[in-house]
């Protein structure tokens, strides 16, 4: 089968990539609006972009429902902060991290309506997720708009991990077992094999 990607529909084009370009790890991020408020969103077009300098980034979509035609918070924040964290997902947090993707109105706290802690960082002013084994604090480094979408790379610039996730410098990715994206759904990251 050929296909011309200017003769698909939109949705037809999102279920193709997203369904083809997986398992896809959720980039759960935290942000604080210039009020001061506290934003917790997950994202899960994400991937790194550079390892020296370290540098990830992710895909933000437009507002969706009653948000149609406005920015995500997660964007907005970004673009008056310059500041973020990555929180990264295991499977005991699926359910708080699905429950902050819906429409929450920006004065609204999503840690606490969420059920998760908040963790403070060290060189942002966004917190990280407490609950999360994982925190990439970043600096805005570029926003580059593709279509509708924003394309938001950060550097890192400070990394906290539990203690009992890293063991001789490498993270231990059976005890992690960090939830991914597919088209749809979600997959527990758990089986591994080696090719020797």
């Amino acid at each position: 089968m050929h296909l011309n990607p200017t003769s698909l529909s939109e949705s037809e084009l999102y279920n193709i990539i997203s369904g083809a370009v997986s398992p896809r790890p959720i980039a759960w991020i935290s942000t604080v609006s210039k009020e001061g408020g506290f934003n917790l969103a997950p994202f899960s077009f994400f991937t790194v972009a550079s390892s020296n300098p370290p540098m990830l980034c992710f895909s933000i979509g437009p507002g969706e429902g009653e948000r149609e035609g406005t920015p995500k918070d997660t964007l907005t924040n970004i673009r008056d902060t310059h500041e973020f964290v990555f929180n990264f997902v295991p499977f005991n947090l699926v359910q708080s991290m699905e429950q902050s993707s819906k429409n929450y109105h920006p004065d609204v706290d999503e840690f606490t309506e969420v059920g998760v802690s908040q963790l403070g960082s060290s060189k942002v002013k966004p917190p990280g997720v407490k609950e999360s084994p994982i925190q990439f604090e970043c600096k805005l480094e570029n926003i580059i708009p593709l279509g509708k979408d924003h394309l938001v790379i950060g550097k890192v610039v400070h990394i906290t991990i539990e203690n009992a996730y890293f063991q001789n410098g490498k993270l231990n990715l059976i005890k992690l077992q960090h939830v991914g994206r597919l088209a749809g759904n979600y997959i527990q990251v758990k089986d591994f094999f080696t090719l020797k």
